[in-house]
């Protein structure tokens, strides 16, 4: 290993080769996602579907934020020394950015417009991170950590909560039970949370919005 990794198992046997998509994969692919998301929000005609477009912004970027704070930051900062300033200084801008979620009072909030530009300056911050990464860690090391990644996606918050902790141990624990709440309640009020809850023939989400 050349990364340390944080809390992960040790490798069963030399040569062991996990199965799954790495991490800088799916941050790659998530960033995409959420541009794509931010750049039909802040179009100037984005449909009726504005709202619920909205909540699945709002659930994808609580989710990603979670899953960085817990195994992406740690790890750039165990792996890349000089690069920790710009990892405190990232995880400033995210407790702004789900502060700024979390004050929308809905999808014709004028803040909607500060939320999409704070994404956008995010995945380019955040890239710039991955792509040293990505040069010193093995291909196991990112796929371990994609696994470990797409874990604490699934428990993680669907609705933004600036005021929980925002480096292990502790996010490890609290977020898990804070994203419990928050998928009871999307459930009991139909919230959409993923891009498959948009209908794929209209691109329209197949239920109402609910204000964050």
């Amino acid at each position: 290993m050349t990364v340390p990794l944080p809390l992960l198992p040790p490798v069963p046997e030399e040569g062991y080769r996990p199965g799954g998509p790495s991490l800088v994969d799916i941050v790659d692919e998530e960033h995409r996602q959420m541009l794509a998301l931010a750049d039909r929000i802040g179009s100037p005609d984005p449909g009726p579907e504005l709202g619920d477009l909205v909540q699945v912004l709002t659930a994808m970027v609580s989710r990603h934020l979670s899953a960085e704070e817990q195994y992406l930051f740690p790890t750039v900062r165990a792996a890349l020394p000089q690069a920790g300033e710009l990892v405190n200084r990232e995880l400033e801008a995210t407790g702004a950015l789900l502060a700024a979620l979390k004050g929308l009072a809905g999808p014709a909030d004028p803040g909607l417009a500060d939320v999409v530009d704070r994404v956008r300056r995010h995945v380019a911050r955040v890239a710039a991170l991955v792509g040293p990464l990505r040069e010193v860690a093995t291909d196991v090391e990112l796929i371990r950590l994609g696994n470990r990644w797409e874990i604490a996606e699934e428990a993680a918050p669907t609705r933004p909560h600036p005021g929980t902790p925002a480096a292990p141990p502790w996010n490890r624990i609290v977020e898990p039970a804070v994203g419990v709440v928050d998928k009871v309640r999307d459930a009991v009020t139909g919230r959409p949370t993923y891009l498959t809850d948009l209908e794929p023939e209209t691109g329209r989400p197949a239920t109402a919005s609910e204000a964050p």
